[in-house]
């Protein structure tokens, strides 16, 4: 009996996509830490929001803890994670004693560095993110209650009333939708023209570049995957730069075993991207997957060469380990 024939599946795959640098780092700072320490190395919250990964460093020897006083004793390394901390948590690993390493993205850093500056000049700061994400707690966490106020959306520019409009200044989550911070800015530089900005965007080169190849690819889809966790702000954007661009169905996928078969059949081209925390194994997985019941041909859309690279936290570099 002969194999039915597979229809045929152009599958437009994005590049850039998948780790950025920050995330490359953060995870090499506990692989780094359980070579030179060993384990158990605690690790303060997901080093990045991918399960995948998350479990790969547990099997490791990696311990995740929700906050520092589940770490046991001070002679373990703990290392915070990619998305910053607020001040008060290295304060807090200082006061036990603890041998603490921060994997904060050099790109979050920026921003925080960039608040206090305004701080310091007497502005009122404005922090355009989402509430409750890990970066907009340490974001925040960085000057003294009261000091920033969050904005999440056009209309909250609407109803925000600062002590001195004249005194302003705003800086972003980096893993924003480059768009909908556009429209917001704008929306403060109207009610606000005197609000200063950052010298530099925030919202990181991996975040845009990855937008941008999403939308290349998208109004030429049926259909797009995002390869990455739920709780990944920038893999969220990617999703719905899609849907913007003019894809009829865009999904986030955690894993090959997480696809919706219901809705992704009957396509004719299929666009994957991943999630900045997402590694090209998954990727390359659900591919494999598409590659069981369509006749696949695979072609790289590409906006943009990276070669960004950030070295390891001091304390696990060469002779400073």
């Amino acid at each position: 009996m002969t194999e039915p024939t597979k229809p045929p599946l152009r599958v437009l795959l994005c590049a850039p996509r998948g780790f950025c640098a920050g995330v490359v780092r953060a995870i090499d700072a506990v692989e780094q830490a359980l070579k030179l320490y060993g384990p158990p190395v605690y690790v303060r919250h997901e080093i990045v929001h991918n399960k995948y990964v998350v479990e790969g460093l547990k099997a490791k020897g990696a311990i995740f803890v929700a906050e520092l006083d589940e770490v046991p004793s001070a002679d373990r390394p703990v290392i915070f994670s990619a998305h910053g901390v607020a001040k008060s948590v290295p304060s807090a690993a200082e006061q036990r004693n603890l041998f603490w390493i921060d994997a904060t993205c050099p790109l979050v850093t920026k921003v925080h560095r960039e608040a206090e500056i305004h701080h310091k000049r007497g502005r009122e700061i404005v922090l355009v993110g989402h509430a409750g994400h890990p970066e907009v707690i340490g974001t925040m966490g960085q000057l003294p209650e009261g000091a920033v106020s969050l904005i999440e959306t056009v209309e909250d520019v609407a109803t925000f009333i600062p002590r001195d409009p004249q005194n302003l200044a705003y800086v972003t989550q980096t893993t924003l939708s480059v768009d909908d911070t556009a429209d917001i800015v704008a929306a403060l530089r109207e009610r606000f023209p005197a609000i200063t900005g950052p010298h530099k965007e925030d919202i990181c080169y991996a975040t845009t570049n990855r937008q941008e190849a999403v939308k290349r690819v998208a109004p030429d889809c049926d259909g797009l995957i995002v390869v990455g966790s739920p709780n990944s702000s920038n893999s969220q954007r990617l999703r719905e730069v899609a849907e913007r661009a003019g894809c009829p169905v865009a999904r986030l996928v955690p894993r090959a075993a997480d696809i919706d078969w219901s809705v992704f059949t009957g396509l004719s081209t299929l666009g994957i991207t991943a999630g900045a925390s997402a590694p090209e194994v998954l990727v390359e997985e659900i591919i494999d997957a598409f590659a069981e019941r369509y006749a696949v041909a695979v072609e790289t859309v590409s906006t943009a060469d990276e070669s960004v690279f950030f070295p390891l936290p001091r304390a696990l570099r060469g002779a400073a380990a």
